[in-house]
């Protein structure tokens, strides 16, 4: 029952698989919470838990959470990664695209960190994944840039409520990382693409990461496992770029 333990909502896939995977390798139980049932196999398998989850339900956290806590006793991190991406001009956003957006990038993660918080009795780490799109705006994604930015105001706003008890909350803010499913939002006909994804994105790395490459999902990963961790004590209230200088700050 001393295991430490971590929930990963969309962690089955994408930037969340290679996180529950950093995770599972650093020692950690996962608890994996996401709408499409199944769960990684291979090395890891006997480090991770499915559950069933719609991150847009308060009460899907709540049950991560109490899984978490009746396996392994305890629950040291929540990591709210679930979400999506989808470029859309202003004039074609109608309420149903607007609610499943807000609804799965914000209102999600504040049910996570509100399910995170009443079962974290020691201290602990709450980290959001956010996005460089929570910190400057762009054309056609008026509703992501919306979701982000409100996740990024969620995690300073809670780490100043809950740091009293130990409780740290940071957010995570990847620049684009080309996973199957930004490669498919990137199809859309209002993303700046073009209808050549990979083209974009290694022209975008060329034309504005200082390191002239964009970071890869293993990268995101190590960062939310170093906020998880005792290495990161001092550090909270933080949206930290992982973006190979892209937006530096």
């Amino acid at each position: 029952m001393s295991e430490k333990t971590v929930v990963v909502t969309g962690g089955n896939r994408g930037i969340g698989l290679m996180i529950t995977e950093a995770f599972a390798l650093a020692g950690y139980a996962v608890i994996v919470g996401a709408r499409r049932e199944s769960a990684p196999g291979g090395r890891f398998r006997d480090q991770v838990t499915f559950v069933k989850a719609d991150v847009r339900q308060e009460k899907a956290h709540q049950a991560l959470v109490e899984c978490a806590l009746e396996k392994f006793g305890r629950l040291d991190a929540y990591v709210n990664n679930a979400g999506f991406s989808e470029w859309r001009p202003i004039g074609e956003i109608d309420e149903a695209f607007f609610d499943d957006m807000i609804g799965t990038n914000l209102k999600g993660a504040f049910w996570g960190c509100k399910a995170a918080v009443r079962a974290m009795r020691d201290g602990g780490s709450i980290i959001n994944l956010s996005s460089i799109a929570g910190k400057r705006g762009s054309a056609n994604n008026s509703a992501y840039c919306a979701s982000k930015f409100g996740m990024n105001g969620l995690t300073q706003a809670l780490a100043k409520e809950v740091g009293p008890r130990g409780i740290r909350v940071n957010a995570v803010c990847p620049v684009l990382v080309p996973t199957e499913g930004l490669i498919q939002a990137l199809k859309g006909p209002h993303s700046p693409a073009k209808g050549d994804p990979r083209a974009f994105i290694s022209q975008f790395a060329n034309d504005n990461a200082a390191l002239k490459r964009l970071p890869d999902g293993s990268e995101v990963a190590a960062m939310c496992v170093f906020l998880a961790s005792e290495a990161a004590s001092a550090v909270t209230g933080q949206c930290i770029n992982v973006d190979c200088g892209v937006f530096p700050q």
